[in-house]
């Protein structure tokens, strides 16, 4: 929720509550804003989350909103600015604009059996709508977490992954580039689209998230495809250099869109069209 006409270039201070290291280079952050004025977001959108003399980041939330004015902002190492994030401790601050930009759309989900595909930390985006399935779960069908990443160690939210495993009709399963130090029975080896063979209901009433590499979205998109599902139940989340978050910059522009305001969360019927994607 935009703070009645102010200025969205303006910056709101948040205190870092928590700290968790997920990965070797990533981390999920605590946020609470430090005014008093109500905060609402939904899953998918993000914020532009900045330290002084550095610059700012596009992060998708990774949590439902906590506590009227926490979330969660799961960050991976990439450079300058989301170093300078991740060496964050509780107590310290940082800057927040937002929140910016469309989530998913699970009202088309409401009715249908939802299928999530996650590569690498594309489970961040994603994190939101599982947390909001679960508390809303007459609302659904059967639930795949489909989850892939280049090793064991790469996984994120692994506690999550166990607890969510053992929810009423969620199917978790994995798939490593390198095979696991131990045998799991939830991790195969191979790409992510491998475990498209263990989805056991009629893709034609599911609906598809998917965030992650876009050569792996592509993938994933076009084999569901051909597997029977319609091109407008697939949705992804898209990630570009995204600078201003208001669509005034033009630095994610697409074709005749801009991720920061027609995205992140595309359907991939209207965005496959352009041809500067790899979708």
């Amino acid at each position: 929720m935009k703070r009645g006409c102010e200025n969205p270039l303006m910056p709101r201070r948040a205190v870092v509550e928590e700290r968790i290291r997920e990965t070797g280079d990533t981390c999920s952050l605590k946020l609470t804003l430090l005014d008093e004025e109500r905060y609402s977001f939904n899953a998918g959108q993000f914020n532009m989350l900045g330290v002084p003399g550095f610059g700012e980041a596009a992060l998708s939330f990774s949590s439902l909103l906590v506590d009227d004015r926490s979330f969660y902002h799961t960050i991976r190492v990439a450079g300058n600015v989301t170093r300078e994030i991740c060496r964050s401790r509780a107590g310290d601050t940082l800057e927040v604009r937002g929140p910016f930009g469309n989530g998913w759309p699970v009202e088309k989900a409401c009715g249908r059996h939802l299928i999530m595909v996650a590569g690498g930390i594309g489970m961040a985006p994603l994190r939101p709508v599982v947390c909001h399935v679960a508390k809303n779960r007459k609302k659904y069908g059967r639930v795949f977490i489909l989850y892939g990443a280049r090793t064991e160690g790469d996984f994120l939210y692994m506690r999550e992954l166990g607890k969510w495993a053992r929810l009423d009709d969620f199917v978790v399963l994995r798939a490593v580039d390198e095979a696991p130090r131990k045998a799991l029975p939830d991790v195969h080896v191979g790409v992510v689209t491998i475990l498209f063979d263990m989805i056991d209901v009629r893709l034609q009433d599911a609906v598809t998230f998917t965030c992650g590499p876009e050569i792996m979205m592509r993938f994933v998109a076009r084999q569901l495809i051909l597997k029977g599902q319609m091109p407008r139940d697939i949705f992804v989340s898209l990630e570009r250099r995204m600078k201003c978050g208001i669509a005034h910059c033009g630095h994610c522009q697409i074709g005749a869109k801009y991720v920061c305001k027609d995205g992140p969360v595309f359907p991939y019927d209207d965005i496959r069209r352009f041809a500067d994607t790899l979708l």
